[in-house]
């Protein structure tokens, strides 16, 4: 099932399995199509899926959301015109399956799921996790930083998720950016938020996050004062520090996203969305992820589509500059 693939001179296979040979709806449920992790022997960029939804506090099914994203993936073709990149062929990108670990055990699993990515930044040094809830956070940022120091992080979403608690427990899909910069794992001058709106539980949520390191791109701003004003915002903020770029479904409005746990209206459009992740080739990207992806609650892929090109996208920004001669395929 591997024809079509252009083979790297280690015999490593590279790109996306060639639709004229193989029709995508019968083709192997890799994201877009691209070689599993046991047809290569390493990679630049590894896809790692979390079915993980056990800290949500409303609707439930963020653990279908890896295989959603892969499957709308399927689309996704090896050229992107309006960053000018390579995704799949620029450079060695492989998946890397799905994690595995207790679904019952909150403390037990985010520990798996750190174990997990430690292991695929051997295979790949940069990481696209697909999830699961937004939780899996904080136990991607305590791997990556073992390996970078303190990190920024571009977080595109509804909600803060800097909040302390709920219901007493520490560790939840709405907390793990707060439990981050408590842990020393950010760096507290480089850190935004992206689009967030929506009622909150007091008017001192802003000043708490504001002290935890974030500085705040609500999504009426965005709105008003246009996606270039906030690209520059970002770009002042986070400088050339190392930045992981957490992406929440839910910052698109319902309306282009309707498949997640905690909709708010007033969201970002998915072309503000697509176009403010192009801008961000040549940051330091150490690490990205796309969350809250639920398929229950999805019509005709919407949202599945949507969060694939988010991958897509990201992938692309990790891509190096076409060189002198084009790549050419088949």
């Amino acid at each position: 099932m591997v024809r079509g693939f252009k083979r790297t001179s280690n015999g490593d296979i590279l790109g996306q399995i060639a639709t004229t040979e193989v029709p995508r709806y019968s083709a192997p449920g890799t994201f877009g199509l691209i070689p599993d992790h046991r047809e290569v022997t390493g990679a630049q960029v590894g896809i790692l899926g979390v079915p993980f939804d056990s800290t949500v506090s409303y609707r439930s099914g963020a653990r279908f959301g890896p295989e959603h994203i892969r499957n709308a993936s399927r689309l996704l073709r090896p050229y992107n015109p309006e960053a000018n990149k390579w995704p799949f062929l620029g450079q060695q990108v492989a998946d890397l399956g799905d994690v595995a670990f207790n679904p019952y055990d909150i403390v037990s699993a985010l520990g798996s799921i750190e174990s997990a990515v430690l292991e695929a930044l051997e295979f790949a040094p940069k990481t696209l996790i697909l999830g699961g809830d937004h939780s899996i956070s904080l136990p991607v940022l305590r791997a990556l930083s073992r390996r970078h120091g303190q990190i920024s992080v571009i977080h595109f979403d509804a909600h803060l998720d800097t909040w302390d608690t709920y219901f007493d427990q520490p560790y939840l899909h709405g907390t793990p950016f707060r439990r981050a910069s408590e842990e020393g794992l950010l760096d507290r001058e480089g850190c935004v938020h992206v689009g967030t709106r929506g009622g909150l539980y007091g008017n001192t949520d802003m000043l708490e996050d504001k002290t935890l390191g974030f500085m705040t791109i609500r999504c009426h701003e965005l709105h008003l004062d246009g996606v270039e004003v906030a690209i520059e915002r970002i770009k002042q903020r986070v400088k050339d520090r190392p930045v992981y770029v957490s992406v929440d479904i839910d910052v698109l409005d319902p309306a282009y996203a309707p498949g997640t746990g905690t909709p708010e209206p007033g969201g970002m459009a998915t072309w503000q969305l697509l176009h403010m992740l192009r801008s961000f080739s040549g940051m330091n990207i150490v690490g990205a992820d796309i969350m809250e992806v639920a398929p229950a609650y999805d019509h005709a892929e919407i949202t599945g589509f949507a969060a694939a090109h988010v991958g897509y996208e990201l992938l692309s920004a990790w891509a190096p500059e076409p060189g002198a001669g084009e790549i050419k395929t088949r």
